[in-house]
């Protein structure tokens, strides 16, 4: 099998460990994914809109409200709306939680990295995260 038949992308921010951590954990388990760097790339309405729906998250819960200007442009409050949201997420990409992983079985925003195995066809044996805490995916399923 190569990573035509089973492809994964991930969009990824290599500043954030969470993000490393699930880029990692996806070549542990085999597959070399197509890498989407956001913040260079930016993002679409439609684009952020439909990973949304995939993901069964609202964009308010795509968003990401530490270390971002989500406060400063009034994000927070209860009564901002849907759209104004993702007008933000399109005009400032850091707003958008990470790392989103899309693959044949779903699409999730993986926090914690470990939930990257739910959507991976193969998993390893175990993994090593950055600050040494060591997952075994294949121990943890019934």
């Amino acid at each position: 099998m190569n990573d035509t038949d089973f492809p994964v992308r991930i969009f990824h921010n290599p500043a954030c460990g969470t993000s490393r951590n699930t880029l990692a954990m996806i070549r542990s388990a085999g597959h070399e994914p197509l890498i989407v760097e956001y913040l260079e790339v930016g993002w679409s309405h439609a684009q952020l809109r439909e990973l949304a729906a995939r993901a069964g998250l609202s964009l308010r819960q795509l968003m990401r409200e530490k270390g971002t200007p989500a406060e400063a442009l009034g994000l927070l409050a209860a009564d901002v709306g849907e759209d104004r949201i993702l007008d933000a997420m399109v005009a400032h990409p850091i707003l958008v939680n990470r790392p989103i992983v899309v693959t044949p079985k779903g699409v999730k925003l993986c926090r914690p990295s470990e939930v990257v195995f739910d959507l991976l066809d193969r998993k390893p044996e175990s993994f090593t995260k950055e600050d040494g805490e060591v997952v075994r995916p294949g121990r943890d399923e019934a």
